[in-house]
């Protein structure tokens, strides 16, 4: 019932985006934890295997034992699909019996697709070709791009309804965490609200507490300052 692709860039920040015919797919499905690893649970989806498997993954773990261990400990694995991808090279996943055609995944070393109830392989092909083919792009334009384009090769069978983007870079929050819950064409309108991020949201965000900064910009003149460089950053790529 659901397509995902998992991401990490060069510098080492990860992202997911996910598409269904199901309600608010972004709620449970997707789980990310800075410097860590990101992970989709999907098909009849597991949501404990998120916490579980971001926290073997910061042990030490890579993600084919994370795999395995969440899976074998799961009387439903042959119902559940899932990825992982770690702080460093390449993800692993599970497509388990059960789960309903067609459906399957493709691993790469920095990046993973996988999905079941689709209307055929052509759709994982094409949203891994897409996100290949963005590089040089910021990482959430990849991730959007790689789903739009598996959507137009088949996408869901049974049809739209749901899609999510979340990006997480170097603080404890997620850097972007987009959600379309219910809508005729979910992909799209998570492609608009990526556009109205970049208005104020994505710079605002970046000038807030954080890490590295216990306080954050409190001076609105320089916040506003902030979102200008911001737009004239964008403008000059």
């Amino acid at each position: 019932m659901t397509w995902s692709i998992l991401a990490r860039d060069a510098q080492g920040h990860f992202g997911v985006a996910i598409a269904s015919r199901f309600f608010a797919v972004g709620a449970l499905c997707l789980h990310t934890r800075r410097g860590v690893g990101v992970l989709a649970t999907q098909a009849l989806m597991n949501p404990l295997y998120g916490p579980a498997g971001l926290m073997l993954l910061a042990q030490g773990h890579a993600p084919a034992a994370v795999v395995a261990a969440l899976t074998a400990a799961d009387a439903g694995q042959a119902q559940r699909q899932l990825h992982v991808l770690g702080a460093q090279g390449a993800g692993a996943a599970h497509t388990g019996a059960s789960c309903i055609e067609w459906c399957g995944h493709v691993v790469h070393d920095d990046f993973s697709v996988a999905g079941n109830m689709l209307a055929g392989p052509q759709g994982i092909a094409a949203t891994a070709e897409a996100y290949q083919r963005s590089a040089g792009r910021p990482l959430a334009e990849r991730l959007l791009a790689a789903m739009a384009a598996g959507e137009a090769a088949g996408g869901d069978k049974r049809g739209k309804q749901a899609a999510a983007l979340r990006v997480h870079g170097d603080e404890d929050h997620p850097d972007l965490d987009l959600r379309v819950d219910d809508h005729a064409e979910p992909i799209v309108e998570l492609q608009r609200l990526y556009e109205v991020s970049l208005q104020r949201f994505q710079p605002f965000v970046a000038c807030l507490a954080g890490r590295h900064d216990a306080v954050g910009e409190l001076d609105r003149s320089r916040i506003e300052a902030a979102i200008e460089r911001f737009h004239a950053a964008r403008r000059s790529t």
